[in-house]
């Protein structure tokens, strides 16, 4: 196993960047300055989710150093993010490229089992790390996860598609000025730090990353920058599509990350199956990706008028995300295991951000329940 210290841009005082040489691919990973895997040692993982990387992690890290100051943290890069080798992503796999690549980095330095945190994308990934890999996972957090049935286009809370071919799914998705923007780098477009373009990356985080406030939040440049670390392009964001006879005449790709969290792909509901780990759960109910009405739905969009010919709510509803995540969870419970729910009010889909000091409670007390 190769872990080389390296410097990084970005980083708070306190935290370390190394990479590390998997049997899959060279992972960045963050660290608390100091600390050391020792045998034994309690680690807990911190997965990211989409357009963002393991720099969003970092007060986390450190406070958490405060509470509990022999667990170690690893924050990594997934592919295609960050400063972790941008891999293609086979969509066709659902998450199961970062999982896979978990493991590996798991097996590089040499880790048996890890506690979990992931949030939003990164909240079905180690869902179903927990899923394909028993015993390597001693509790889980999924903060505002993706539904356990991807991303759009499924009717209930069981998960059932609105089309055989999940059309309005995918990479075809995506907004083009965004991506276009990300790859370039350009975290205000058109506009200034004070007004945004509406499509630039600081605007994206203001409307829907958070919830909306006055003020700047004081490490809003280091989160935009994070969001431009995202690699760009058809193995990538947003990945490709293929055409459909369905409402809005696209269905997903099997490239790249958007058609990775397809509900033809993406599935987490299995983990009631075998029951494991505890599991936290925490959201907030002012957040505007991951709810039973988001924005980034596009029969959300359609309803409102946005997209033209929507085939109407009998035909594409909203996806129930929340109600989908509940529902598994119950069964989870139902089946032997156990969960904790958290909804956070007036908070929008980064709790750890937003309401860092109850979510940090919450973590801390479940690790502790947890041993």
């Amino acid at each position: 196993m190769t872990m080389t210290t390296v410097a990084a841009d970005h980083l708070l005082p306190g935290i370390t960047a190394s990479d590390v040489d998997t049997a899959r691919l060279r992972m960045r990973v963050l660290a608390r300055e100091g600390a050391t895997l020792e045998p034994g040692a309690r680690v807990l993982l911190l997965v990211h989710g989409n357009v963002s990387s393991s720099l969003f992690y970092q007060r986390l890290m450190l406070a958490l150093a405060d509470e509990m100051p022999d667990l170690v943290t690893l924050a990594p890069d997934l592919r295609g993010y960050g400063e972790t080798e941008p891999a293609p992503i086979d969509a066709s796999r659902g998450l199961g490229d970062h999982v896979d690549d978990l493991l590996s980095l798991l097996d590089a330095l040499g880790l048996d089992a890890v506690d979990a945190f992931g949030w939003s994308m990164g909240g079905g990934v180690v869902a179903r790390l927990a899923v394909d890999a028993p015993g390597r996972v001693r509790s889980l957090t999924l903060q505002a996860p993706i539904s356990p049935y991807g991303f759009g286009a499924t009717t209930d809370a069981q998960g059932t598609l609105a089309t055989p071919d999940a059309a309005g799914t995918g990479g075809g998705g995506a907004n083009p000025r965004f991506a276009a923007l990300l790859a370039a780098g350009s975290v205000d477009g058109d506009g200034t730090p004070e007004a945004p373009e509406a499509s630039a990356p600081r605007a994206t985080l203001r409307a829907v990353y958070v919830a909306p406030r006055e003020e700047p939040w004081p490490d809003e440049d280091m989160w935009v920058a994070s969001m431009c670390t995202t690699s760009v392009g058809p193995d990538h964001y947003p990945g490709d599509a293929t055409p459909s006879e369905n409402w809005p005449g696209f269905a997903p790709g099997r490239r790249g990350i958007l058609n990775s969290m397809s509900p033809l792909f993406c599935r987490w509901d299995d983990l009631a199956a075998a029951p494991g780990p505890d599991i936290l759960w925490v959201y907030g109910d002012a957040d505007r990706i991951v709810s039973d009405a988001s924005g980034l739905d596009l029969a959300v969009l359609g309803a409102a008028g946005v997209l033209p010919g929507y085939p109407g709510a009998d035909v594409l509803p909203p996806q129930p995300m929340i109600a989908q995540t509940r529902a598994v969870l119950e069964a989870y419970r139902a089946a032997g295991g156990s969960y904790r729910e958290l909804c956070l009010p007036g908070v929008g889909h980064s709790p750890h951000l937003e309401a860092d000091v109850q979510v940090r409670s919450a973590l801390v007390a479940h690790l502790r329940a947890t041993g």
